[in-house]
């Protein structure tokens, strides 16, 4: 157990969630999406690293998220969070197109350490898989699963997500990164007008998270990140919007206290009551964290 986990939180201090971090045992053959670029992501990523950083950065729980498409790796990361009391809950990995869905979902779903589904849909060839037959199935077992669900989106996935959202008004969804803008490009349109629509849904929430790797990984300056989390906050609302880390994908450009101290800073103007909420109250909720 982390020094961390053994720490009982001190309630003078506020409670922060970082809702969007992973963790992995390195293999070359199964992260075949880390590029010649990140070579600092390829090594083990566990628990015991990120104790450390969260206790200096202040942040008293996560919430760990796949990054391999195996259900075997949305049980291990269920297996740490039992052993990890700081790992909140899990969003797990499930194959959509399997016959086993709806048996692995309600198994895995038993454990309450398990409060969400993610699929890459960012990496799909078809621009309109989020409302593809067999994305929409699988979906659909996510809600009658109660899990929440995340979509990993870019820009021109946001269109055909707010569509899935239409089709599937009672299911939670949390979008991951503010769905990638191009902030290298300086790019905000149509991005901005069609984050705002999908936020007209009161069903969807959002992640102030994953900015850093979106900017120039060199020369990336906080003035270059804040019209886009300025966004996201006035279209989501202090009440849909959680802080996440997106660690250790972060460290290609920023390290763990940057990444979150960015994503505090963001919500700095806010009411008292407004700031719990984005630190951890948002996140609690929408997870259904324990």
């Amino acid at each position: 157990m982390s020094a961390v986990a053994a720490t009982p939180r001190d309630p003078a201090v506020p409670e922060t969630i970082d809702a969007h971090q992973h963790f992995w045992r390195y293999r070359p053959d199964e992260y075949p999406w880390m590029s010649e670029a990140q070579t600092v992501l390829r090594r083990d990523h566990l628990p015991a690293d990120l104790a450390p950083l969260m206790l200096a950065a202040g942040v008293t729980g996560t919430v760990a998220v796949q990054a391999r498409r195996t259900v075997r790796e949305t049980e291990w990361l269920l297996e740490l969070a039992a052993a990890e009391p700081t790992v909140l809950g899990v969003v797990g990995w499930f194959d959509f197109s399997s016959p086993q869905l709806e048996h692995d979902l309600e198994r895995l779903a038993s454990d309450p350490r398990l409060v969400g589904a993610r699929e890459l849909i960012h990496d799909m060839p078809d621009l309109d898989y989020a409302v593809s037959p067999e994305h929409l199935r699988g979906v659909k077992a996510v809600q009658r699963a109660g899990l929440a669900y995340d979509l990993l989106l870019r820009p021109e996935h946001l269109r055909p997500a707010t569509a899935l959202v239409d089709l599937l008004p009672e299911q939670r969804f949390v979008i991951d990164h503010l769905a990638k803008p191009r902030v290298a490009d300086g790019a905000f349109e149509p991005w901005a007008s069609d984050l705002r629509a999908i936020a007209s849904r009161d069903n969807v929430a959002c992640k102030l998270s994953g900015l850093v790797t979106e900017a120039d990984w060199g020369g990336w300056q906080a003035g270059d990140l804040v019209p886009y989390l300025e966004v996201a906050l006035e279209a989501f609302g202090a009440e849909r919007t959680m802080l996440g880390s997106d660690w250790p994908v972060c460290t290609c450009a920023a390290d763990y206290a940057t990444t979150m101290e960015l994503a505090r800073r963001a919500a700095a103007g806010l009411s008292t009551t407004e700031r719990t909420a984005v630190l951890a109250g948002t996140a609690r909720r929408f997870y259904r964290l324990a």
